[in-house]
């Protein structure tokens, strides 16, 4: 294969790849939009039936109800002043991932999201807000 064919599939594959792991995915905006506006009704519409949440560095494996209680408690006593997403991929096993920055007025939280196709949908597995 010519070295031009080879650069032509590696861009094909790029883009499919990336196609597949987003394309159907727009869950990162999603995500993102509920998360900016502090409402964790809406983060949970995204969420897989058990999540790992982890906030300060305390982890805990919730149901999606459980989570959404943990949450909406983060959100009331951090209230978001903005969130961005700084960072999206898949990992080797190709599991999409986001990385995101989430600022309250006193605080800066490293946000991180697993995220696994299930039943045909991405949800998210695990989430994380690590002080920064």
């Amino acid at each position: 294969m010519n070295p031009i064919s080879k650069y032509i599939w590696t861009l094909m594959i790029l883009f499919t790849a990336n196609t597949i792991v987003f394309g159907q995915g727009e869950i990162i905006d999603d995500v993102k939009n509920a998360i900016k506006t502090g409402s964790s009704k809406e983060l949970t519409k995204f969420l897989n039936n058990n999540v790992d949440v982890t906030i300060d560095g305390n982890v805990e494996s919730y149901s999606k109800t459980q989570a959404e209680f943990a949450l909406r408690d983060f959100f009331k006593n951090n209230p978001p002043s903005s969130f961005t997403i700084v960072h999206q991929g898949s990992s080797k096993g190709g599991l999409p991932y986001a990385i995101g920055q989430y600022l309250t007025n006193n605080e800066t939280y490293r946000v991180w999201m697993r995220i696994k196709q299930t039943d045909g949908r991405y949800l998210i597995h695990e989430i994380s807000f690590i002080k920064e």
